[in-house]
């Protein structure tokens, strides 16, 4: 019969090279115990890389450069999936996936419904921040990476330059979305949602 170890490998190989996750990820396959057996055993052979508490990855590697660092956003999934909670990029994070900001963080802030905490993936450091249920509804979406980078930029900063970086930026169907998730934005957001409306229609 095949081993937890192998059945373990198999499921890892069968994602692919970059996959990040957890012991979560093999609840039907063996029990919690026998699952992070096989994780450390494969860990010890150089299959896997243990990337923080609890995470795992299957590197990826590059001729010249070596073991890659894990893709963000698979990291955020494999959070996502193992705790049960929803994420929501925010700060200087948010502003960075717009093309406000030229660098990535090196703390990246997540807003979440689930508890605080904050992990360390490598150089860089995830904090997991608790917010309200109404900051949470556009999770997921283009809208909540809009409001929570404009909230980071403030209001006196937001001037035509970012609405026409927003317009250049967004599809159609995101600034539809943005229309759509208007009630859940800051107040002074409404307005440039209004103006990237605007800009859709005509």
């Amino acid at each position: 019969m095949e081993s937890v170890t192998d059945k373990v490998l198999r499921t890892i190989r069968g994602h692919g090279l970059g996959w990040v996750f957890s012991p979560a990820n093999f609840s039907n396959i063996g029990s919690r115990s026998a699952v992070e057996s096989a994780l450390r055993r494969l860990k010890k052979e150089g299959v896997i890389r243990n990337i923080a508490r609890g995470l795992y990855d299957y590197p990826r590697r590059d001729p010249e450069l070596g073991i890659l660092a894990p893709s963000l956003d698979r990291i955020v999934k494999a959070l996502e999936a193992r705790d049960a909670v929803r994420l929501q990029p925010s700060g200087a994070y948010a502003a960075n996936l717009l093309g406000f900001s030229g660098q990535v963080p090196m703390k990246l802030v997540f807003l979440t419904d689930g508890p605080m905490r904050e992990l360390q993936v490598g150089k860089r450091t995830i904090q997991l921040k608790h917010t309200s249920p109404k900051n949470m509804v556009t999770a997921g979406r283009i809208s909540g990476t809009v409001f929570q980078a404009l909230r980071w930029l403030g209001k006196d900063n937001v001037d035509d330059n970012v609405i026409a970086a927003l317009n250049d930026r967004l599809t159609s169907k995101e600034k539809a979305q943005l229309v759509a998730d208007i009630n859940y934005a800051p107040i002074w957001v409404t307005q440039i949602i209004r103006d990237i409306a605007r800009e859709r229609e005509s």
